[in-house]
């Protein structure tokens, strides 16, 4: 018997909560809509979802409360991590950046694109399934065998091969232990996303990451469709290097290539 994974829609245009519930429905999945944030917490406290898809401006709660009070709920409930994801405005990108700093797997631009839509869900669905059964694998020490979160499907994925060992740039200190990042004796905070993009460029000054190679390798999954994400986890990475260093440009676009960090920042900042 095939399971099929419950998403949660937070959503109080009902055009577009049709729409999502028709994509997501026709494509395997259980949609289940709540046009308020009381509405979706009571949902999610009920049986966490698969995923969750939360607009950012509901009538009773802002999309970025709401998220923070589900992600205390899925804590306290004690079951596996529910990834999330923000519907925005186009033109609204302190949304997205707001919404990806906060922790979220990524966003969606109204309008969108109803295969694309899907195409994301699924992929952080293989993602988070992947992390799951890694996250088993490390503390059980046993062989993975396949697996599911909430009913969605997944299959184990290959590891990326790991980065050749360097000494990280001067002014930067990794603690891999803690999984932290100080940047000229200061701590930076970050999200999950930012401290695999950060550290992996730390670890290789000079060397250029494709996209492809920085979603393969951060977000163990590479598709197109997340390049943008990409961008803008760097962007909110520049500001927050350049918050504390705004002379210095540690990181380094090669337009229609990658990103890599410069070899030659300053030991001190100015």
């Amino acid at each position: 018997m095939s399971f099929k994974p419950r998403i949660l829609i937070a959503e109080d245009e009902s055009g577009i909560a049709d729409t999502l519930q028709y994509v997501l429905k026709s494509d395997g999945f259980i949609p289940v809509w709540c046009a308020t944030a009381e509405e979706a917490i009571a949902q999610f406290a009920l049986e966490p979802p698969a995923l969750a898809i939360l607009d950012i401006g509901l009538p009773d709660l802002n999309g970025f409360e709401l998220f923070k009070r589900l992600q205390a709920l899925n804590q306290s409930m004690g079951g596996p991590e529910v990834p999330m994801v923000f519907l925005t405005a186009r033109s609204d990108e302190i949304d997205r950046v707001v919404g990806l700093e906060l922790g979220a797997d990524d966003y969606i631009a109204k309008p969108f694109s109803p295969r694309e839509l899907v195409a994301r869900v699924r992929t952080i669905l293989r993602r988070s399934a992947r992390n799951g059964q890694n996250a088993g694998n490390a503390s059980n020490a046993s062989p993975a065998a396949s697996a599911s979160i909430h009913g969605a499907p997944h299959q184990i994925a290959p590891q990326a091969p790991p980065a050749a060992p360097q000494t990280p740039a001067m002014p930067f200190l990794l603690d891999n232990e803690r999984m932290q990042i100080r940047y000229y004796g200061r701590l930076l905070e970050l999200s999950r996303y930012e401290y695999g993009l950060l550290r992996l460029l730390v670890q290789r000054p000079g060397r250029v990451f494709t996209r492809d190679e920085l979603l393969q390798l951060v977000w163990d999954d590479a598709s197109d469709s997340f390049d943008r994400t990409v961008d803008a986890h760097i962007k909110t990475l520049r500001a927050k290097l350049k918050a504390i260093a705004p002379d210095v440009e540690p990181i380094r676009t090669l337009r229609g290539t990658g990103y890599a960090l410069n070899e030659e920042l300053p030991a001190k900042a100015s």
